[in-house]
């Protein structure tokens, strides 16, 4: 039993947002939150889910994105307890990254970026170097090559991201070359596929 002394301080809320489930994004009432995490329900007034649905999205894909525009906070959350009261389907969620600025970023950006780091390549030179992406949304990506590499601002080249099953042309938006290492931003210019499954929009409603 949790002792409730040592229970982080839960703030009672009626507020909406967006998880991403079983890929797609999803509507939830947010029912309270606190430092650790937050209680939500599931609002599927036109297409209600069953519960084995959501445990089959859960068992998939236990690490779920999330975005609450009122609260202007976005990031990724642990599936801790699903619950069903009176026919409602609530979830409780675990914060596992968060981002705090997400109303300015989704501003400047159309969509949520979601963390991932994973293997690529990228056609530089003539020749693909390897990287590893540090975000990706579904406008465009930011990858860490390790060493230091020239690339001009702008230019459009070709890229393979097998963890998404994409390959295509992408653009150089900005580039920070460090002594061991080079960010760059890359924004789609092609790809072979228009809908990148595991990747919310969650552009800004």
């Amino acid at each position: 039993m949790i002792n409730q002394e040592n229970r982080p301080y839960r703030k009672s809320l009626a507020e909406h947002g967006l998880i991403y489930l079983g890929g797609e994004e999803r509507e939830v009432v947010i029912k309270n939150i606190s430092l650790t995490g937050l209680l939500v329900e599931l609002f599927c007034e036109d297409e209600p889910l069953e519960i084995k649905d959501i445990y089959n999205a859960i068992a998939a894909s236990p690490v779920l994105d999330f975005y609450l525009p009122e609260l202007r906070l976005a990031g990724e959350v642990d599936v801790v307890r699903v619950d069903i009261e009176e026919s409602h389907i609530l979830m409780a969620l675990a914060f596992k990254y968060v981002s705090h600025d997400v109303d300015n970023l989704l501003y400047r950006r159309k969509a949520y970026r979601k963390m991932m780091t994973a293997p690529g390549k990228i056609l530089i030179d003539g020749d693909f170097t390897e990287f590893e992406t540090v975000n990706v949304s579904v406008d465009g990506f930011m990858i860490r090559i390790n060493k230091d590499i020239e690339v001009p601002v702008n230019a459009v080249t070709t890229f393979q991201f097998k963890l998404l099953d994409l390959e295509g042309a992408v653009k150089v938006i900005w580039i920070d070359r460090g002594e061991s290492s080079t960010l760059m931003g890359l924004q789609y210019m092609h790809m072979e596929k228009t809908h990148i499954q595991g990747i919310p929009v969650f552009a800004r409603r």
